[in-house]
């Protein structure tokens, strides 16, 4: 029976309050108005910028439904909607992509004007919501709220995909895999036979490496404090792995004598303001690049010696890889699609949503690179 044009109950993950786990609960899902799409999430995963709000070092209202990267099936969509209809297969986009205002229009930016990452607003763009539970309206995050069997999408929120293409690994490009990999060939723009250093290998770090490689670049220097994470770096592409916690003097100090003169790139996939100066510390002198991947912490500001900059270092921030979101994802889902990158190095972990909990514990403890949570039992 169709649900369109009416509310869907549903289960979703709320989080009520900050550093407290998530409830399982059953919440009302409106239709969507004018210009949006509710789509049923198929699969979604668990991405350390979720954690972020948990603890507070991303400040968004509560209580909210979390989740951004993931994959689903429209199922119905609201007035004006003409690029997608009920059955397409989409993938939420956390940075939208309205192709009309300054941002979009621009060849320099992918960060369109309708996006609420730093507004920590939790609406949708009419100033309301479309979630409500136990009779209190629930906040959504980032224009996608995919902790939930169904969420509703303002079109410019949503880009549609191969209809071949298996939601339960293409939904890494909704977030991941296409920050870490569009910061390196995107942003960073490395070259053939360049010197790269990875601060942070999560998934997103880990697809930072797999950019790097992607563009031909001759060293990538895999840096963390959990060796563990070594075998998985060097199976992507990583050349030399270091521990800082191995060395006595400060790890850019160790990265400039592996290297003589500093690295060419360098990624901070951390979110550690002492990592993204030691980052840019361990460029090259003059024309090093460091590119800020990782979610600043709130409130935090960072102090640095100028003259880092003044000799010629280049400092960059990386907003989903530099990706144009809408136009991005569907050639992104095309090219996995065509082997020419993989993703299921990345997934270590199957979980069903109702052990979202499990998943964040998996995530903390540095067991897993990406655990994927999916609301079919299997």
């Amino acid at each position: 029976m169709s649900m369109a044009g009416k509310v869907i109950k549903c289960k979703a993950a709320v989080m009520w309050e900050a550093n407290k786990p998530f409830s399982i609960e059953e919440v009302e899902v409106a239709p969507p108005k004018a210009h949006e799409i509710r789509v049923k999430i198929v699969a979604t995963g668990i991405c350390r910028s979720d954690d972020h709000v948990i603890t507070g070092a991303l400040v968004m209202p509560f209580p909210i439904i979390l989740g951004h990267e993931a994959a689903g099936i429209v199922e119905s969509v609201g007035q004006g909607v003409t690029s997608i209809k009920p059955g397409d297969k989409v993938i939420p986009l956390f940075v939208p992509y309205c192709g009309e205002c300054s941002s979009c229009l621009s060849s320099k930016s992918n960060l369109c004007i309708k996006n609420n990452i730093s507004s920590g607003g939790g609406f949708m763009l009419d100033g309301t919501t479309r979630f409500t539970c136990k009779g209190k309206a629930i906040h959504h995050f980032l224009g996608t709220s995919t902790f939930t069997e169904y969420t509703v999408l303002h079109e410019s929120f949503v880009a549609k995909i191969d209809p071949a293409a298996p939601l339960e690994k293409v939904f890494l490009i909704g977030c991941g895999f296409s920050t870490g990999y569009g910061a390196a060939v995107q942003t960073a723009k490395v070259e053939p036979g360049s010197i790269c250093a990875i601060f942070g290998l999560g998934g997103v770090g880990l697809s930072v490496i797999m950019g790097c490689k992607a563009a031909g670049a001759s060293r990538i220097i895999a840096v963390d404090i959990n060796s563990d994470k070594f075998a998985k770096a060097k199976e992507l592409g990583a050349t030399d792995c270091v521990n800082p916690r191995d060395f006595k003097k400060p790890i850019h100090e160790v990265l400039i004598e592996m290297t003589g003169h500093g690295v060419d790139y360098a990624f901070e996939v951390v979110g550690h303001i002492e990592t993204m100066v030691a980052a840019l510390a361990c460029c090259h002198y003059n024309y090093g690049v460091s590119v800020v991947v990782g979610v600043p912490p709130a409130a935090q500001k960072i102090t640095f010696d100028p003259m880092l900059l003044f000799t010629g270092r280049t400092w960059k921030g990386s907003v989903f890889g530099g990706w144009k979101s809408k136009d991005s994802v569907p050639k992104l889902v095309a090219d996995y699609m065509k082997k020419i990158f993989v993703l299921d190095p990345l997934i270590t972990h199957r979980l069903h949503f109702t052990k979202i909990n499990e998943g964040f514990d998996l995530l903390r403890t540095g067991k897993s690179i990406r655990t994927v949570l999916v609301f079919q039992d299997s």
